[in-house]
């Protein structure tokens, strides 16, 4: 694939830390009312929903195209309502259970289930314990396959080791609902840990993925520790393919090696914090570059994406890492990004309420504050359009209508503040 470098016209003024959402330690405000947003919201610079028209001159010689200006009549790119739904702390990950009820995760620990129409709101019992500190805490849930008969869910969080150490690590456990509107977590089981532990509070990854084949894809980011993603001793900075108790499946592609290498799909990965299939099975997965350079991969089995050894960005200390190009041999991003956008959460989207999306990758912005649309073309992928939210995104999910669900991150000064998006009547 030929990579897309797309130059923003945007300035991002974010800190290096930033970028990697490193949360902060201020309390977040109390939520706010619920209210739909169509216009402006409070204290933010431009309507959410919309996409702001480019001001920035263009350069003499590279056109500046990453922020979209399509206008409500441009055919196949409406408008939205933004109608917040509620708010919670430090929000992480959400999804739906097949009675249309939600479950978001909180990084504290907390498990919440919320009915979307009603507003009830309760809490599910039994969490593990986790490593609470920096990016790390309660991250990614997800459903079992059977989950409609067999109840079990997927947990991952940063589990706490000895000494100060942690890890990421992945639990099932069997949900059970009471009447009361909430639950407990029975019979939870840790069927995947990353090796080896850190001390360092980020890079976990931990987006948690089900394909048709029933396998669980989980992302092993490089708990910024650089070497390990080329180190097949270790499973961090990999893409990890288990079976769904946590067995390693006999034709992943280094299964002959054994040990971790044999859970490892594909490697020289960063921080990945968004994963999905589109239509046709293929896997995409973006990743946080380093300084500028995110990334959008298609991943392909067995595959090396390089980092640290190439990267489209360079180290924090400005210390510079040899472009994708220059190494034929490393697996080169169909997409990537500079200034960063920082993104995490992500979906492929499927549903009807937004036909002419259907196809499209959404992707959240934390440090870029906005919903980005990618649109693929095969093994091809470009950014096609950037709403301007005027908040830090953590994480983007379908609804079972096919609205479109946002959690505004609760770092940073951020209120953890859940949004349901809708097309404008009219």
């Amino acid at each position: 694939m030929k990579p897309i470098k797309h130059v923003l016209a945007l300035a991002i003024a974010a800190s290096l830390l930033a970028a990697c959402g490193a949360p902060s330690d201020a309390p977040p405000p109390p939520p706010p009312a619920p209210d739909t947003v169509t216009g402006a919201e409070p204290g933010a610079a431009e309507p959410l929903g919309t996409v702001p028209a480019e001001t920035a001159p263009a350069a003499p010689e590279t056109p500046q195209t990453g922020t979209a200006t399509a206008t409500s009549d441009e055919p196949g790119h409406p408008f939205f309502a933004t109608t917040q739904v509620t708010a919670f702390d430090s929000p992480w990950a959400m999804t739906f259970l097949p009675d249309g009820r939600l479950l978001v995760t909180e990084m504290s620990g907390q498990l919440h289930l919320l009915d979307p129409d009603s507003g009830a709101q309760g809490s599910i019992s039994g969490t593990p314990e986790v490593a609470h500190a920096g990016q790390g805490g309660l991250a990614d849930i997800a459903l079992h396959p059977g989950h409609a008969d067999n109840g079990v869910i997927y947990l991952s969080f940063a589990e706490p080791g000895e000494n100060g150490l942690a890890g990421g690590a992945v639990a099932r456990a069997r949900l059970v609902l009471d009447d009361n509107g909430g639950g407990a977590l029975e019979d939870l089981e840790v069927i995947w840990r990353q090796v080896p532990l850190s001390d360092d509070d980020g890079h976990y990854g931990l987006r948690l993925l089900f394909g048709d084949d029933g396998m669980l894809w989980i992302s092993s980011s490089d708990r910024r520790q650089f070497d390990p993603a080329q180190d097949m001793a270790s499973n961090l900075g990999k893409i990890v393919r288990l079976n769904d108790d946590g067995s390693v499946p006999g034709d992943n592609p280094f299964a002959d090696q054994n040990g971790v290498a044999a859970q490892v799909w594909s490697l020289g990965h960063r921080n990945i914090l968004g994963m999905d299939f589109d239509a046709e099975g293929r896997l995409w997965a973006h990743e946080m570059g380093p300084k500028d350079g995110d990334e959008l991969n298609l991943i392909v089995r067995g595959e090396n994406y390089g980092y640290p050894l190439v990267s489209n960005g360079e180290h924090y200390d400005g210390t510079p890492i040899p472009d994708h190009d220059t190494r034929p041999e490393f697996a080169a991003p169909a997409v990537t990004w500079t200034p960063v956008i920082s993104p995490a959460g992500f979906i492929i989207y499927d549903g009807d309420l937004f036909p002419h999306w259907q196809g499209s990758g959404f992707i959240g912005g934390l440090s870029s504050m906005a919903l980005i649309r990618v649109e693929f073309d095969g093994e091809q992928a470009r950014e096609a359009e950037r709403f301007d939210m005027g908040q830090r995104i953590r994480e983007v999910e379908q609804g079972p209508d096919g609205s479109i669900w946002l959690l505004e991150d609760g770092t940073r000064q951020g209120n953890g503040r859940l949004y349901r998006l809708t097309p404008l009547e009219g």
